[in-house]
């Protein structure tokens, strides 16, 4: 027995990539649909306004460092010179004020340059995870600038994958229920879960059961479960529509009933008509908990052995003596 729950494919990781500084694309390295490392180069931004920016920096902090220097050492001078009143205290004060003024610049001057080799640093545009990285935009000459609002290109990590599919509320109490008992089958210590592609074959590999959200949507009663899937031959695609089914151990007390024969009465109730053994038609409640296939599982309400109507319910009516026909489940489902 196994429940099967509709999916959509998504990203383990996927990082969107834009300009950090303003400039021309002067190089790109690196093919479209390729896989790339992270901290692998992909664009090279024009270089120079920045090198200078970087250069400038250095040359204002080497200079702010000869004047604290300079400075540092007139104030050692002084101080011997004040203790034998040979300078005014006054003087004294003023220099040491400029001294603390001189490497507050060196401080500036220090952050002016670290400032610039980050920039400069950014010139270069680099991978920020391992994965494919799609088609792109932009080629040599195209101007970009700072933080734009369109990535210039996107990576996104493939395997493993996530599959992100929506669960009843119920069937979420049910499945955790059943994992305890050691009635699902298990990949490490999740549930086990395979997948259905979109044309209808098996995946062929299992993942497992690893997340689930930790709210449930007031408006439909469901919440989000995340499966985590192997994907080294890239097969699975983020976006794609997928089946996830996990395999559950048999239920001894459940029955499958075919879909065609549970009704709802006026509070939404399910019912079925079943026939005793004196061809009598009787108006069955039960208790459903889920689909299996074409058919209901249901928990309570049914005996082994039962007689359910599943054609011409709307010829028959509680009391009824009938003359029945009995067809196995497959034939109640084709015919």
């Amino acid at each position: 027995m196994e429940t099967s729950l509709p999916g959509r494919v998504e990203a383990y990781e996927q990082a969107q990539i834009r300009p950090q500084v303003s400039g021309v694309i002067v190089s790109r390295s690196f093919e479209e649909g390729a896989d790339v490392k992270a901290g692998q180069s992909l664009y090279q931004i024009y270089i120079a306004p920045f090198q200078a920016a970087y250069d400038q920096a250095k040359g204002h902090l080497m200079e702010a460092q000869a004047s604290a220097q300079r400075a540092e050492q007139q104030l050692k001078r002084y101080r011997g010179l004040v203790q034998a009143r040979a300078v005014s205290q006054q003087d004294y004060d003023n220099l040491l004020a400029t001294t603390r003024q001189a490497q507050a610049q060196v401080m500036q001057g220090k952050a002016a340059l670290e400032s610039a080799a980050v920039n400069l640093n950014y010139t270069h545009v680099k991978a920020p995870i391992d994965g494919r990285i799609g088609r792109t935009l932009y080629t040599e000459g195209t101007l970009v600038t700072a933080n734009q609002s369109l990535p210039i290109a996107v990576v996104t990590r493939l395997d493993p994958i996530y599959v992100d599919v929506n669960l009843a509320s119920e069937d979420m109490i049910r499945l955790r229920r059943e994992l305890a008992q050691g009635r699902i089958e298990r990949q490490g210590n999740d549930a086990a879960v395979s997948l259905e592609l979109p044309d209808g074959s098996s995946y062929g590999q299992t993942g497992r059961l690893a997340l689930s959200e930790v709210t449930v949507d007031p408006a439909t009663g469901t919440l989000v479960m995340r499966a985590v899937m192997p994907n080294a031959d890239r097969l699975l695609l983020p976006g794609m529509f997928v089946h996830a089914h996990v395999h559950e151990g048999v239920d001894p007390h459940g029955l499958l009933v075919p879909q065609v024969a549970v009704q709802r009465n006026s509070k939404s109730n399910p019912y079925v008509m079943v026939v005793d053994q004196d061809n009598k038609v009787h108006l069955r409640s039960v208790t459903v908990s889920r689909t299996v296939g074409s058919s209901w599982q249901v928990t309570s309400g049914l005996s082994e052995g039962e007689r359910v109507i599943v054609k011409g319910l709307q010829k028959v009516h509680p009391d009824a003596v009938v003359s029945p026909h009995e067809i196995s489940a497959e034939q109640s489902v084709v015919e």
